[in-house]
Formats: structure tokens, C-alpha cells, sequence
């Protein structure tokens, strides 16, 4: 039986059902991950997070479910998390990482019976992993230090630093910080190794560049050829550029360490990324971009013939940009997600001609498993959180459902139920948005409304189910959700995305401000005159710009690690690559750049009360900045809180911070509309 750990505290206070949606349920959701069909395609293992509140962290487990979502049955149940599932090409075991041993390693279950046993023996941890084809072969990652040919170097040397009475850090160029860790020297390279044990030997020796990337990248990043005698991974080798670039490229390399990797994409001063070979071993698959420092820019198909080296373009025609790229298993389509207009829609690729065909448009599609006999995908909408569901390759005769993993703690509560609207926005391009209604809804009745701004900017509050900025949360708190997808945002076209370049007070602003008009028009349930505005990353630079710039209709404001000064904000970041494009160049450069809107300077318009979060790891958008928007606020005399994470990085990760924070946040808006 599936369980959620929660303290019978926790459990005393949460409410009965049926009811609407709450807090208390959103920490209690289990989490679908992660998945694998196995090769035969009977079964399927995936990750599955619940919460222990009392410890403040999720649990990681395996699970595993027969193809047509019969028998789900609980693998593992270690007190570290489990995850990362690989099949072996028998479909008779599971490899995974855990850290159950002391350290994450690669470890192995039978499904024959046993305890898992352990395979991978460094002496570092283990930190993403793939096999080869034929499962005797393990290709990982794990940080060490560059000068250093073996792991027991790198861990001599943390152990000499851990004994070290000093602690200090010497940089010599940037990161000297990323996302919200500090850099200790070292990188991440990729080592090969025997199932059977063995040597494992640095295939990216002396390679000064992180592989795969950092600080999201995984095992996504680097794949065996067909014969298991090489590796191509991605990395970012530019040198002391790297703070400022984004020349992620291709490398291949031999598995026996031979000699040292070789440039692929050599061509391409832009992003190349998430490399995948055809079933046949003869095709590469990758994604590429073509205009350097642009995060945002479209990613593009590129098939590559392995024995020519010849490339093509397969996707130049189309107006969309792919991401989680699957082969089918003849090799003659690739299959992709991509944002949609509002969704995250799955497509088929034809890999002949590059035509692509939409097949699930339904919400939010995550990883897409194309291997054996029908495509297994997972999704999520604003109704539900991540389930499996499957899919004939063709897309006809509808999804069928594979999983439920939440349907007895959704059972009897209350949802919002949403609805995608259109208007007119800036230069009279249409804009698109979302209305979520309150989930205990009386169309005679007029509801406050909570106007979410989402971040990126290149994003998207599209039919997707959040666990930190989820509408339902709103609207099961008596509150309309309204989010606008505005200039800037994904899913609508290359130039729309592009709009927002140097613009971003401008446009964005307009669509704001014409999306919240034509929502009050059209739902008249929304009462206008008790709104809050809320907004994260950029939604929560967006949200002091429009203190200082359209601060007329709120009655509160929520700034959730936002910028205030956009020129300090290029000095204190680290990924330096988004300001110079976002504004044109550096701010030495390109002063007007950083000028043009800056909610610094119209800080003397300030008089909405505004609720200030930060995280005090946050790295991307440092915490001074939310500490300069609250000294600003109360400085002006405007009512202003500030609530600070110092454990948490741009997102709140932790179930007891995210209790609180949806517990200030909605008290924040109670207090401004509720009167």
C-alpha cells in the first residue's frame, strides 16, 4: 500500500474530507519522478517522492508496475533516496544510485529475489550514471579535481581540506558560486567502469570543464555509442569565458581513456546538448541553438550519420523548440515535447523530412519512454499531478492511464477548475492565459483575485501542476488564479519568445495589463477591486516594476526573489550570459540596457503593501536584493514583511518552508482583500 510519512501533528491539523485544496495537501502529494519500461516492455520502474515531514525532507523509493498499470508494488525503502533507474537488457534487474552505503553508488536489484547489491566502489560519490547496450559497461560522473588522475586523489585531498584549520577559498576566475553551491575546484568528469568491477578510468582526464554541465545537467548529457567503445557527453570548455557563454558543445571519447575527447560541434558558438543515438547505432541525435548567449534561444533537431559526420537540420521549418528527444524503435521517428500554446504537447517527428505531428496535447508532458510497444510518457495538468499514461505510436485512440499515485488523497477534494482565455495584447498580437476558479465556486459571488506572474521570463503558467506556484493553492484558499502568458513567454513562437529582449517593463507590462482587464471583463465573479499581484525570478522583478509603474488596481503585492536594481544584479549573479543578452551587454557597455526598466528608479512611486521573500542560498538572484526592495519599503513607510529562507536556494524546497510560505503568503493576501 502506497504511504505518505507525515507526524500525527501534522496529520491532527490537516483538514477532513471531502474539502477543497490546501497546503496541507500539496506537501502530502507523492511525486512521480522518474521512469524506465523495461526493455521486453512488461514493466515499468520509476521514482516516487513522498514526504516525511517530521525529518523536513521527501523520500526517494523505487517502484515498479506492470505495463498496463496492474500490480504497483513498492521496490525499496531505504532511508537515503533511491533513484536514477536503469534496466539491464534482460529485464531481470534494476541498477540505480543510493546512498545507502555511506555514499551514492550505482547499485543493482535483482526482480528475482534478494537484497540490492553494490556495484560502483568509488571512493567519491557517484553522481549520474548510463549503461552501455549490452549492460556490461558503466559510464558515471562524480567531481574531482582536474590535476588529480585517480578518485583516491580527489578524496585524499577533501579529507587534507576537511582537517584544515583555515577556510579560505582562493578563485582565480569565475564561478566562484553556482546556483547555490560554492566552488571548491572541482569538476565534474565522467568515468568508465565494469559491472563485473575493475579500473575506473577518467575518460575527460584534465578536461577543465564540467561533465555533464552544471548545475542541472544528468545523465541526459552523456550516452555510449552503439559498441560501447566510446562516449559523447556534453560540456562547456571555453576557459575563463564560462561565466559568460553558452558554447555547451559535443565531445566523443574513448571508453579505454586512449586519448583525450575530440570537439564535435565545433562550428556551433551557441548551445548543443542532450546527445541520442538511433537504436541502430548509425544516426546521433542532438539539440542545438544557433545564436550564442541567448538561454532562451529555439532549440533545434540536428541528425547527425555517425560514419559520414555529415549533419542536417530537421526542425529549422518548425516554430517550436523541442526538448526530450526519443527514438522510436525503428528508427524512423523521433519523438519530442514541446510547449504549446498553453500546454506541453508531445510530437512525432518524422526523421526523413523533419514533419512534425502533434499526438498529446492534454497538459504537461515530462519524459517520454518510445522503446518497446507503445509510448509511455509521463503528464500532469492543472487538474492532476504526474501520472503514466500510454499512447498507441500513431496517437490514435486516446491515452490510457498507467498510474494513479495520488488518487485516494485527491479523493474528495475540491479543485479549481481552470479555463484558457484569449485577448489582445501589445502590437495587437494575441496573448493567451489561464483562469483557475476558486475551488468552492458560486458563480452568484465575487471572489478576490491572486494575478500570478510567472518567471523565466521565458516561461510559460500553462496546464501544468506546480508544487511551489500551483493556482489550486489559490483557489483553494477562496481566490481566483489568474496567470498571463505574456511577450517573452514559450510555446507561441520563436519571436514572440525573442519579444521580450531589452523590453522587459515594456511589452510584458502592456499584455499585464490588457490580460487583467480582459479577465475581469470576461468572468465577472472576479472582483477587481481586491486583487494581489504575486510573482517569482523575473515575476518577482515584475512585480517592483509594476510598484512604481502600475500599482493603481492591487491591494497587495508579493516580490519572491526578485530583482530591484538591475545593474547591482549583473555584479552580484553568476550566470552572466542572461543579463548581456537580456540588456544588450554589460552594464559598462550597455548602460541604457540596464536602465531603461529599472524598478530602482521609480522606488518614489512605491505605496502598495508588498510581502518580500528570499532564499539566503540563492545564487541566480542574491538575497541583498530582497533585502534592498524591504529597506526600500519600509524606508517609504509602506506596510512591507520579509520573509527569509537562509536554507533555501531560488526555490523552497523544504516542506516545512513551503508550508510556511504558502501560510504567509495567503495571510498576506487575506489581510489586503478580505477586509
Amino acid at each position: 500500500m502506497l504511504t505518505t510519512l507525515l507526524v500525527s501533528a501534522w496529520l491532527a491539523q490537516a483538514p477532513t474530507k471531502p474539502h477543497a485544496y490546501t497546503v496541507h495537501d500539496q506537501v502530502s502529494l507523492r511525486r512521480l519522478l522518474s521512469f524506465k519500461v523495461s526493455p521486453d516492455g512488461a514493466r515499468i520502474v520509476y521514482v516516487l517522492r513522498t514526504t516525511d515531514l517530521e525529518a523536513n525532507k521527501g523520500l526517494l523509493d523505487l517502484w515498479l508496475v506492470n505495463a498496463d498499470g496492474s500490480s504497483p508494488r513498492q521496490l525499496t525503502q531505504a532511508p537515503e533516496p533511491d533513484t536514477d533507474p536503469v534496466w539491464s537488457p534482460d529485464s531481470r534487474a534494476i541498477f540505480f544510485l543510493s546512498a545507502r552505503g555511506g555514499s551514492s553508488q550505482v547499485w543493482r536489484l535483482s526482480l528475482e529475489g534478494g537484497e540490492p547489491t553494490q556495484v560502483t566502489r568509488s571512493p567519491i560519490d557517484v553522481d549520474a550514471f548510463t549503461m552501455s547496450r549490452d549492460g556490461t559497461t558503466i559510464a558515471f560522473a562524480a567531481e574531482t579535481f582536474v590535476d588529480c588522475d585517480t578518485l583516491e586523489c580527489t578524496k585524499k585531498r577533501l579529507d587534507e581540506k576537511a582537517k584544515s584549520k583555515a577556510s579560505g577559498r582562493l578563485y582565480d576566475q569565475l564561478f566562484i558560486r553556482h546556483w547555490d553551491t560554492w566552488k571548491d575546484g572541482r569538476r565534474a568528469h565522467l568515468f568508465v567502469t565494469k559491472v563485473s568491477g575493475g579500473p575506473m578510468i577518467d575518460v575527460t582526464k584534465k578536461l577543465n570543464a564540467d561533465a555533464p554541465p552544471k548545475p542541472f545537467g544528468g545523465a541526459e548529457e552523456f550516452t555510449f555509442t552503439a559498441d560501447g567503445k566510446a562516449l559523447v557527453f556534453t560540456a562547456r570548455d571555453v576557459g575563463r569565458a564560462e561565466a559568460w557563454s553558452t558554447d555547451l558543445d559535443l565531445f566523443v571519447t574513448p571508453t579505454d581513456g586512449s586519448k583525450a575527447p575530440t570537439k564535435l560541434t565545433v562550428s556551433n558558438r551557441a548551445t548543443d546538448t542532450q546527445p541520442l543515438f538511433s537504436p541502430d547505432g548509425t544516426q546521433l541525435a542532438y539539440l542545438a541553438m544557433s545564436r550564442p548567449g541567448y538561454e532562451a534561444d529555439k532549440l533545434r533537431v540536428i541528425v547527425r550519420d555517425w560514419a559520414k559526420g555529415t549533419e542536417r537540420v530537421l526542425t529549422d521549418a518548425w516554430d517550436r523548440s523541442p526538448h526530450g528527444l526519443t527514438w522510436s524503435k525503428d528508427g524512423k521517428t523521433l519523438y519530442a515535447t514541446a510547449d504549446d500554446v498553453g500546454q506541453v504537447a508531445l510530437f512525432a517527428l518524422d526523421v526523413a523530412t523533419g514533419k512534425p505531428t502533434r499526438l498529446f496535447n492534454g497538459g504537461s508532458v515530462g519524459a517520454v519512454d518510445a522503446s518497446t510497444g507503445k509510448l509511455v510518457f509521463a503528464v500532469d495538468s492543472l487538474l492532476s499531478p504526474v501520472d503514466l499514461v500510454s499512447l498507441p505510436f500513431d496517437g490514435s485512440g486516446g491515452p490510457t492511464q498507467v498510474t494513479r499515485v495520488n488518487a485516494d488523497l485527491l479523493a474528495g477534494v475540491k479543485l479549481g477548475q481552470p479555463e484558457q482565455f484569449s485577448f489582445a495584447g501589445a502590437s495587437g498580437d494575441t496573448v493567451y492565459g489561464w483562469v483557475v476558479k476558486p475551488a468552492e465556486f458560486d458563480a452568484k459571488k465575487k471572489y478576490p483575485l491572486a494575478f500570478l506572474v510567472h518567471g523565466g521570463p521565458q516561461g510559460s503558467f500553462g496546464n501544468h501542476w506546480h508544487y511551489r506556484w500551483n493556482p489550486q493553492a489559490y483557489a483553494g484558499h477562496g481566490y481566483v488564479a489568474v496567470m498571463i502568458d505574456f511577450h517573452g513567454s514559450t510555446g507561441y513562437g520563436q519571436a514572440f519568445t525573442d519579444a521580450i529582449n531589452g523590453d522587459w517593463g515594456g511589452k510584458p507590462l502592456e499584455d499585464l495589463q490588457k490580460g487583467f482587464a480582459a479577465a475581469v471583463s470576461k468572468y465577472p465573479f472576479i472582483d477587481k477591486g481586491r486583487a494581489c499581484a504575486l510573482g517569482a525570478s523575473y515575476g518577482g522583478f515584475m512585480i517592483n516594476w509594476m510598484a512604481g509603474n502600475w500599482n493603481e488596481p492591487w491591494k497587495c503585492l508579493v516580490n519572491h526573489d526578485g530583482n530591484l536594481d538591475e545593474q547591482f544584479a549583473y555584479y552580484d549573479t553568476e550566470e552572466l550570459w542572461f543579463p548581456e543578452w537580456e540588456h544588450g551587454g554589460t552594464p559598462w557597455e550597455k548602460k541604457e540596457g540596464y536602465a531603461k526598466h529599472n524598478p530602482i528608479d521609480h522606488v518614489a512611486k512605491w505605496k502598495v503593501p508588498m510581502l518580500v521573500v528570499h532564499g539566503g542560498k540563492d545564487f541566480r538572484v542574491v538575497d541583498t536584493q530582497g533585502m534592498a526592495t524591504f529597506t526600500a519599503l519600509q524606508r517609504r513607510g509602506i506596510p512591507s514583511r520579509f520573509l527569509h529562507f537562509p536554507d533555501e536556494n531560488h526555490w523552497v524546497l523544504k516542506p516545512a518552508n513551503s508550508v510556511l510560505w504558502h501560510e504567509t503568503v495567503l495571510g498576506w493576501l487575506d489581510q489586503w482583500t478580505k477586509k
